[in-house]
């Protein structure tokens, strides 16, 4: 599949994820074989003031495809953040119109969009008339049950220059509750003549299959399933391919990559910032690797400030030590 000219690799993406997927994330997942990358949601608003943190989101990751997530509900901004993007080297400009966070819904933006759709077309006519790149969108299957619209609002996004749609299987109101509904997704695939993307709960090759089976989408996206083993997003796509994909890293490879990712959050966030932003990976990457960390190691592994003694016990964390001595 390409979007706007863009030839895609596989069929397995990596979903924006608020503080998670920034650029050491997005390289790790691209390393072990993604097919599309996509960048932390960048609030607009905030970019086109030069806000540190919004501009830093927008560094990019490897040599895929630079995709950038904007959200917001004014069109002046969206614009301005569209050009933005495009001028610190964006390829595709991906419109958030699914995230639930009410502290972005309260604003009346991301999923809030949704409940609005004029709106929501003016937006994505006011990004798609401010930059040259291709302009996709990400969205829920609605606000709450009794509001099913995506495909009423992925037909308008199209319209008005959209050229490819994410939906995550689950309205607004569900949060990240129950479980993901992929069939009614089959609903958007058919309003449309734009590839759609398939989301939530795939977290493996399996539910990939049955994800696109039930959808009837041309690809999937990782999001919480990519936590702790952003490699499994590549292992899928070269599934999907009926290829063999990367293997996961075991012992002082997984060590080291821990130990990497670890220390380029320190360079990218600063060392105050950055301890704080990797614990969440950290804790992540000790649960996928089934570690059953006592509270005193976990403490000294998420809670220390002593970079070199962290650096140290997740060597001896992940290469296998800590297992075995167990």
């Amino acid at each position: 599949m390409s979007i706007g000219g863009h030839e895609i690799r596989n069929r397995a993406f990596l979903a924006p994820m608020a503080g998670i997927t920034d650029r050491t994330f997005r390289e790790i997942a691209e390393r072990f074989g993604a097919g599309l990358v996509v960048s932390e949601m960048v609030a607009s608003s905030a970019l086109t003031t030069g806000h540190e943190g919004m501009v830093r989101k927008l560094t990019r990751a490897g040599s895929l495809p630079h995709v950038v997530q904007l959200a917001g509900c004014e069109t002046q901004w969206m614009a301005e953040g569209a050009r933005i993007a495009e001028a610190a080297g964006a390829d595709i400009i991906d419109i958030n119109f699914g995230c639930p966070a009410k502290r972005v819904t309260n604003g009346y933006a991301g999923s809030a969009l949704m409940r609005v759709p004029d709106q929501a077309l003016a937006i994505v006519e006011a990004v798609a008339g401010a930059t040259s790149k291709p302009v996709t969108i990400k969205m829920r299957l609605g606000w709450d049950d009794e509001s099913l619209n995506a495909p009423q609002i992925a037909q308008l996004a199209v319209g008005a220059g959209a050229q490819m749609i994410t939906v995550h299987g689950r309205t607004r109101q569900q949060f990240y509750k129950g479980t993901a509904r992929w069939a009614p997704v089959r609903e958007v695939v058919e309003a449309v003549d734009v590839p759609v993307v398939v989301n939530g709960d795939i977290i493996d090759l399996a539910s990939a299959r049955q994800a696109l089976e039930q959808s009837g989408a041309a690809a999937v996206m990782l999001g919480r399933g990519a936590q702790g083993q952003p490699w499994r997003v590549g292992q899928i796509g070269a599934g999907l391919a009926g290829k063999d994909g990367p293997a996961a890293p075991e012992g002082a490879d997984l060590a080291e990559l821990v130990q990497q990712h670890y220390e380029d959050m320190l360079v990218d966030y600063g060392t105050e910032v950055g301890l704080r932003a990797a614990r969440k990976h950290l804790d992540w990457y000790a649960e996928a690797a089934a570690l059953n960390l006592d509270k005193p190691t976990r403490r000294a592994l998420l809670d220390n400030e002593d970079t070199k003694s962290v650096l140290s016990l997740i060597g001896t964390l992940f290469s296998g030590d800590w297992r075995s001595a167990a």
